[in-house]
């Protein structure tokens, strides 16, 4: 995996920490404190400049609030989840909509589809959170992330490949909840990426999806299985 001075930082389930070429730290759908695959070191967050939110459900933002609180980020997500983050006191909610380009420091961020669903849940109320994103980053060194969110494979991923390049792909592959290997392998022939980071996987019982089984069906994409908490650069 070729990352030109990007790191990258797995943090368990579906969240990341990115550290761009030019100093930025993004983090991506924060979920920490109750992740049982984030490690203990890596549940106080330090440093963010970019917060990433792909949909509304807990084991995606369940740490969103008491961060951006903290730190004040720029918050990017679907327009009615931003509405909802700013309701909860965070200051700088840029709420946007799918297929819209934010260029936000020293990156450009586009959201895409995702299938699935977002539904927040507040105390005792079930509110909608808008659809389900993903993201493609572009940092100034060229490279190009897609963090898929939490989806199934849809026929478009082909036109996100064709229209933005990803050179990395991060894709859930737990199965249940999201894809399982068989369609996320699906899902790299029509991105085409070079490279491919499995996540949404093992964090539960129920997420019965591997990296060895989703390796075996990958044809023509590197597959690079991180580590939570293993920075690579």
């Amino acid at each position: 995996m070729y990352l030109n001075g990007t790191k990258l930082t797995w943090l368990g389930h579906a969240a990341f920490r990115v550290e761009t070429p030019g100093g930025k730290t993004v983090l991506i759908d924060p979920w920490l404190k109750g992740n049982p695959a984030c490690p203990e070191s890596e549940k106080e967050v330090k440093k963010v400049d970019v917060m990433l939110c792909s949909h509304g459900h807990s084991d995606h933002i369940g740490d969103a609030v008491e961060i951006a609180k903290k730190h004040n980020p720029v918050v990017v997500g679907m327009v009615e989840l931003c509405a909802w983050l700013q309701s909860k006191g965070v200051k700088q909610a840029s709420g946007m909509n799918k297929g819209g380009t934010a260029n936000i420091l020293d990156l450009k961020i586009t959201m895409v589809h995702a299938s699935h669903s977002s539904g927040i849940q507040d105390g005792d109320r079930l509110i909608y959170g808008g659809e389900p994103a993903g993201f493609v980053m572009e940092f100034s060194n060229g490279l190009k992330i897609y963090h898929a969110g939490d989806t199934c494979v849809f026929g478009d991923m082909a036109i996100i490949g064709e229209l933005y390049k990803p050179d990395i792909a991060m894709l859930p592959i737990g199965d249940y909840y999201t894809m399982s290997p068989r369609e996320a392998a699906y899902a790299c022939s029509l991105l085409k990426p070079k490279t491919v980071i499995p996540m949404h996987f093992g964090t539960f019982p129920i997420l019965t999806g591997t990296v060895a089984e989703f390796r075996k069906l990958v044809k023509d994409a590197e597959v690079f299985e991180m580590k939570p908490g293993v920075t690579v650069s």
